[in-house]
């Protein structure tokens, strides 16, 4: 691939990652906002004011089979769709994979990262371990790949798969976990069964997860731009600190 296509293209996957990533994340947050307002002010209805408009917004737990309902997942998908094209453009065919290590198993290992990964926090979180404990697992996870894939791979890059893994998680969450239980709310209602509550807790409780793991992942996005956090003798542990430093943060947030 000539230098100029691999530029342009460089340019066009970010464009799109970037504006998708802000529209999922809005969203998410929106969310947040707006369910917290239920519990905080008035429990049936939240009033705004936007753009010279005032809106009324209702909250239930059973949909009208006669409206239609406004799904916001795309966003997701090419978050990230974008952000794979942009780790394979940048780092697997851009040459920052690896520096004197072994391209095949770096490409291996950071593809294994990616995609099993998903599946070891799934089945961790579907496990009946209590919440502290998996947090722990969870972190403690993160933080041994921080340590181990610049045993594999450039430490830039190593960045780079942790954040594209926790990226994977958040889309996984909305694809696989999310969406599936809203569409079995809406078809209880179309076929004039109670919707299962159950569903619905554990779509929130994914989409709780993503409101906390957003926040690391946009730190790692842009690690990139700043040699002083792959680039450090303790990179891991800059990664490591940071993550928890987004997880308060996003804790702070999710309680206003």
């Amino acid at each position: 691939m000539s230098p100029d296509v691999q530029q342009w293209l460089n340019l066009a996957f970010r464009w799109v990652h970037v504006f998708a990533g802000i529209m999922w994340v809005g969203a998410t947050y929106y969310f947040t906002w707006l369910d917290r307002r239920f519990h905080t002010t008035d429990p049936d209805q939240v009033w705004m004011v936007h753009s010279g408009g005032f809106y009324v917004v209702n909250k239930t737990s059973k949909p009208s089979p006669d409206h239609t309902l406004h799904w916001f997942k795309w966003e997701a998908a090419i978050t990230w769709i974008s952000g794979l094209l942009l780790l394979i453009l940048v780092y697997y065919l851009g040459g920052l994979l690896v520096s004197e290590q072994n391209f095949k198993v770096a490409a291996v290992t950071g593809i294994a990262v990616i995609f099993l990964g998903w599946k070891v926090y799934d089945l961790l979180w579907l496990s009946p371990l209590p919440e502290p404990l998996l947090v722990v697992i969870s972190y403690a996870g993160i933080v041994g790949l921080a340590w181990w894939l610049p045993h594999v791979m450039s430490t830039r890059a190593a960045y780079m798969h942790v954040g594209a893994l926790m990226g994977t998680i958040m889309a996984a969450n909305v694809w696989e976990r999310i969406i599936p239980a809203q569409k079995k709310m809406v078809a209880a209602v179309r076929e004039g069964r109670e919707p299962d509550q159950r569903l619905a807790d554990r779509a929130k409780f994914r989409s709780k997860h993503n409101t906390y793991i957003v926040w690391p992942v946009v730190f790692l996005m842009i690690s990139n731009h700043y040699y002083g956090t792959y680039g450090s003798d303790h990179a891991w542990i800059i990664l490591a600190v940071l993550v928890l430093v987004g997880w308060g943060t996003a804790h702070v947030i999710r309680k206003h």
